[in-house]
């Protein structure tokens, strides 16, 4: 698990030079690739696969803490898996190289939070949901949630049917930075270390933050080299900072 939580370190290196392949960085030198939706179906659903599989062979499969950590996990990626890939409108295929690595995380990832909460861990008794890590996690990733899913519903918006070109989108915390969905999903995952109080917790936090802080950086720039009507007011990430 430490060389996991290390590895996070090397990408977030390696992303602030080399940004992924994928949507309006689409590289050709990251291999072939294949449609979009199918590619984000594929990386993403082993969070859902992984995770339920641990959980029918734990030990704590009727406990509460555990059981409400399994539904809080359930509604972000069923949404990922399910929902989000299905409706997205960019046609940008997805690099092979890209769904692979993603696949291989989600694995490993789903593996370490199920296992430390189905397995290993001691601490969830009833009144874990009364003290004050699962407080004010469950509320930091509700919040994150909700941001990422409201981000997700302006981008859609932008592009009618048949659209294809990018544009600049605006309202709710597209007032404030160029990756809300990156924000609020970083979010969810801080809130999750806390209200789980974990080491496997804190390793996803940090992996998320790893990955989409270069990448905020990335599509940032980006949207300042695309349109000479940018919001120069706008930080990349996080409000006001980054």
């Amino acid at each position: 698990m430490l060389f996991f939580g290390l590895a996070s370190v090397l990408v977030f290196i390696m992303l602030f030079f080399i940004p992924a392949g994928y949507g309006q960085h689409v590289d050709k030198k990251w291999g072939p690739a294949i449609n979009n939706k199918l590619g984000w179906f594929i990386m993403e659903v082993p969070t859902v696969i992984v995770y339920l599989l641990y959980y029918l062979v734990g030990d704590r499969k009727t406990d509460l803490i555990p059981l409400i950590f399994m539904g809080i996990w359930m509604i972000h990626y069923i949404q990922r898996t399910f929902l989000f890939p299905f409706l997205i409108h960019g046609i940008e295929p997805m690099p092979i190289s890209i769904i692979l690595s993603g696949f291989t995380f989600n694995c490993i990832n789903a593996y370490l939070q199920a296992r430390w909460i189905y397995t290993f861990s001691t601490i969830y008794i009833i009144h874990w949901i009364l003290t004050l890590m699962f407080i004010i996690g469950i509320s930091i990733f509700i919040c994150g949630f909700i941001i990422n899913l409201h981000s997700d519903y302006i981008i859609r918006k932008l592009r009618k049917p048949g659209e294809t070109e990018y544009k600049i989108p605006y309202g709710g915390m597209f007032r404030c930075v160029s990756c809300p969905s990156y924000f609020g999903e970083i979010m969810e995952w801080i809130g999750w270390a806390i209200m789980t109080w974990s080491f496997p917790g804190l390793v996803f936090a940090i992996w998320t933050f790893a990955n989409l802080a270069p990448r905020a950086r990335s599509n940032h720039l980006w949207y300042l080299d695309t349109f000479s009507d940018y919001p120069k007011n706008r930080k990349a990430l996080i409000p006001f900072v980054f």
